[in-house]
């Protein structure tokens, strides 16, 4: 948690810097593809790796790494503004270690009647360190410099690093790690665990879900171009419109676990309804004419997207067992990202054209299309998994998550 709210931090201070430097709306959007184009690059790798060692150590190691290559980002105030994107890429290349441990973890120290409650909040988590720490990351690069909070962001992975450390279960199934006896094979055991998703069409389908929203995500990156541009704010505004994402992040998976029923059924249901959601607030933003407006509009189109987030999460946490769930999160993370990647280059560009209202409404509108087409689509394996799931729990459609 600590961790997210000082990457927030970095953003708020590294985007700021590269408008300021560069004044390029294509460049602030890349920006964010140095976020999560890593992680695509990264995952053929992160996800074995996850499934093979000890899990805590991975998020210990990944931590301290993490600390030390956010240092970088202090040399691009030095006249050199192309280190924001090697500082940030190389953050987010260890981070691509981070998340698929983590997440494959966490069903393992929880029981099953509590893994949506346990998924749920970490998805709130990331939120509310993304309300706050874009929100005090604002605050506090305006009083005390950039160079202070990318300071700040390499200590809070340091401290990140320490509580893990005070993690006493196992993060394995087993209660330890499995023993290989042979090499790893980065694409031989990705491709396995595709294999066993191909072979579940509702694992196919919640990553489909999530691919979907990938390729909507290039609006985060018109976020900072919406605040200095249309509205002509400076790094408060930047981080009001970001705060304004984490808000909903937080407050979408609370809700969504006392609105669905417990089965994959539901889940499906949700995760269209969400991209609904997502892309008609989004198409609000790209019309709002007061910068207040536009945060109040990012928060709302973000209730469907931390829904989504934390309802994908807890369907193939459910779903995959804890042989493949490493490369599963990893193979996932590396897909949506590289749509998220295309998404943020193409907005970048477009942005440049026709300005970034237009360019958001255009996304806004192919999310709320992808959410009409994907309830279309899941509409036979929704029924499938209702009538699977009453045969077995009869009273389990009637059950909350929570």
């Amino acid at each position: 948690m600590i961790s997210y709210g000082g990457d927030w931090f970095a953003a708020v201070a590294a985007i700021g810097l590269l408008l300021e430097f560069t004044g390029s709306d294509f460049l602030a959007s890349a920006f964010w593809v140095a976020q999560t184009l890593p992680t695509f690059i990264m995952g053929p790798i992160a996800g074995p790796v996850a499934d093979r060692f000890d899990r805590r150590k991975i998020l210990i190691i990944a931590s301290f790494a993490q600390a030390i290559m956010a240092l970088t980002f202090l040399l691009a105030g030095h006249g050199a503004p192309w280190i924001v994107f090697v500082a940030q890429g190389g953050v987010a290349a260890l981070g691509s270690f981070f998340g698929p441990a983590a997440q494959a973890g966490v069903p393992n120290i929880v029981e099953e009647k509590d893994l949506a409650t346990a998924t749920s909040m970490m998805a709130a988590t990331w939120g509310a360190m993304l309300a706050v720490g874009a929100a005090l990351g604002a605050l506090f690069t305006v009083a005390f410099g950039r160079n202070a909070a990318f300071i700040a962001d390499s200590a809070s992975f340091v401290i990140a690093a320490l509580l893990i450390l005070s993690i006493r279960e196992s993060l394995q199934a087993s209660g330890t790690s499995r023993v290989y006896t042979e090499r790893m094979h980065p694409i031989r055991d990705t491709r396995e665990a595709l294999s066993h998703a191909r072979s579940h069409p509702a694992i196919m389908a919640l990553i489909g879900s999530h691919i979907g929203f990938g390729f909507g995500a290039g609006v985060v990156g018109m976020l900072a171009v919406l605040a200095t541009v249309k509205f002509h704010g400076s790094d408060g505004a930047i981080g009001l419109l970001l705060a304004g994402r984490g808000v909903g992040v937080v407050l979408g998976p609370l809700l969504i676990t006392r609105l669905v029923a417990r089965g994959i059924h539901g889940v499906l249901l949700a995760c269209g309804f969400a991209a609904i959601g997502y892309g008609t607030m989004y198409l609000g933003v790209a019309i709002a004419p007061w910068l207040v407006l536009a945060a109040i509009g990012v928060m709302l189109a973000h209730l469907g997207g931390g829904a989504q987030w934390a309802l994908t999460i807890y369907g193939l946490q459910l779903l995959t067992p804890d042989e493949l769930r490493g490369r599963i999160f990893a193979a996932d993370a590396a897909l949506v990202t590289l749509a998220m990647s295309l998404s943020l280059v193409f907005s970048g560009l477009m942005s440049g054209v026709i300005g970034p209202s237009a360019t958001i409404a255009i996304i806004g509108g192919g999310s709320l299309l992808w959410g009409i087409v994907f309830l279309f689509l899941t509409r036979v394996l929704r029924a499938e998994a209702e009538t699977e799931a009453l045969a077995v729990h009869p009273l389990a459609v009637e059950t909350e998550l929570t």
